[in-house]
C-alpha cells in the first residue's frame, strides 16, 4: 500500500504535477477551481472489497472535451484519476485503471481522464501503458492511460528544476547510489528556501525525507547530514519535521490499537467512522479508550452515522 502522504502532495500541488509530467495539458483545466472527491468509492468484484480512488478532481477545462464516443455534446468539465501503485509490478494498477474507469464515466456522465503514477516501476519514465483482455486470441478490450514511473526519472534533473513538486519526487527518482545523500541535501536546501508557504514546504520535505533513503544506512547517513548541514534553515527545519514523524508514529499506534479494539466489539467500522477516527487528536483518542471499556453502540462513541467530524 503506498504512503496516504501521496494523496495528500498531489492534491496540494496538481497543477504542478500537470506541469512537470504533462504541459500541454496543464494548460487545459481551471486549476484553480477544482473540486475533490477524495471519498470516492469503487467496488472491486473480483477481490472481494471496496475502495477509495487514490485522487480524483472535477474541474473545469479551458477547452471544449469531446465527447468519449466521438458523437455526444462536448464537455467543459471532466474529471481526472490519479491512482498510485507502490508495488514493484505493473499488472495490479493495470488493471485497477481499468475497473475504476467504466464506473467513474457512468456515475459522473463526463469525460474522464485516468493516469496511473508507478512509485517503484520505471517503465519508459512517461508514457502509454495498457490494460487488455482477450478470449481464444481474440482482443475483446484494449485500455490505454498515461503514466509516469517516478524510478526511471533522472533526478538530477528535476531537483535542480524550479517546479518545487519535481523537486521532491526525485527521492523516488533514479539517482547513482554514491549521490543520493548529497542530492537529498541539495534538494532540501532548495526546498528550505523555496516561496511556498509553510505547509506546502512541509508536505515536501516531509515526501523527500521518507523516500531518498531507501534502508536503515542511508536513513541514518541522511539524518547525519541533515543535523551537520552547513544551512542553519535546514537544521532547524528537518529537526523539527523527526520529531513530528516521532508524535506522528505514536498517534497513529493509538489509531490502529483503538481501530482494532472497536471492529473487535462492533464488527467492521463504517468508513465514516475511520475517516473521524483519522482526525481525531490525541487527547480525543485518550478518551475513546476510557469510554470504550464501558461502551455498548458506536454512537455511544461518537463513531456512529449520526454523529459529527467533532463529537
Amino acid at each position: 500500500m503506498h504512503d496516504p502522504r501521496f494523496k495528500k502532495l498531489l492534491q496540494e500541488f496538481f497543477a504542478e504535477f500537470f506541469w512537470l509530467f504533462f504541459p500541454t495539458w496543464a494548460a487545459r483545466f481551471d486549476f484553480g477551481r477544482a473540486e475533490w472527491l477524495d471519498k470516492e468509492i469503487v467496488s472491486d468484484a473480483r477481490e472481494g472489497e471496496s475502495r477509495y480512488v487514490d485522487v480524483l478532481a472535477k474541474l473545469p477545462t479551458l477547452e471544449a472535451v469531446p465527447g468519449p464516443d466521438g458523437r455526444s455534446v462536448e464537455s467543459w468539465l471532466a474529471l481526472v484519476h490519479v491512482e498510485i501503485e507502490a508495488a514493484d509490478t505493473v499488472a495490479p494498477l493495470r488493471r485497477r485503471m481499468f475497473h475504476y474507469y467504466e464506473p467513474l464515466r457512468r456515475r459522473y456522465d463526463l469525460p474522464v481522464l485516468p493516469i496511473g503514477l508507478y512509485l517503484r516501476v520505471g517503465l519508459e519514465g512517461l508514457g502509454w501503458d495498457a490494460y487488455e483482455e482477450h478470449f481464444w486470441g481474440h482482443r475483446l478490450v484494449r485500455f490505454d492511460y498515461p503514466y509516469v514511473g517516478l524510478p526511471a526519472l533522472d533526478g538530477e534533473q528535476f531537483v535542480r528544476q524550479d517546479n518545487w513538486l519535481g523537486v521532491a519526487l526525485a527521492a523516488l527518482m533514479r539517482v547513482p547510489k554514491e549521490r543520493k545523500i548529497a542530492l537529498a541535501g541539495e534538494a532540501l536546501e532548495r526546498l528550505v528556501h523555496c516561496p511556498e508557504n509553510a505547509y506546502r514546504k512541509t508536505l515536501l520535505c516531509e515526501c523527500l525525507s521518507a523516500y531518498f533513503p531507501t534502508d536503515e544506512e542511508q536513513r541514518q547517513k541522511f539524518e547525519d547530514m541533515v543535523r551537520n548541514h552547513p544551512d542553519p534553515g535546514v537544521q532547524a527545519m528537518e529537526l523539527d519535521f523527526f520529531d513530528h514523524i516521532e508524535l506522528r508514529g505514536v498517534l497513529k499506534g493509538q489509531r490502529e490499537l483503538l481501530r482494532d479494539q472497536l471492529e473487535a466489539r462492533f464488527g467492521p467500522l463504517p468508513p465514516a467512522a475511520v475517516d473521524r477516527l483519522q482526525t481525531w487528536p490525541s487527547d480525543r483518542l485518550k478518551e475513546l479508550a476510557r469510554a470504550l471499556m464501558t461502551a455498548t453502540s458506536l454512537e455511544e462513541l461518537g463513531l456512529g452515522a449520526s454523529a459529527t467530524g467533532d463529537s
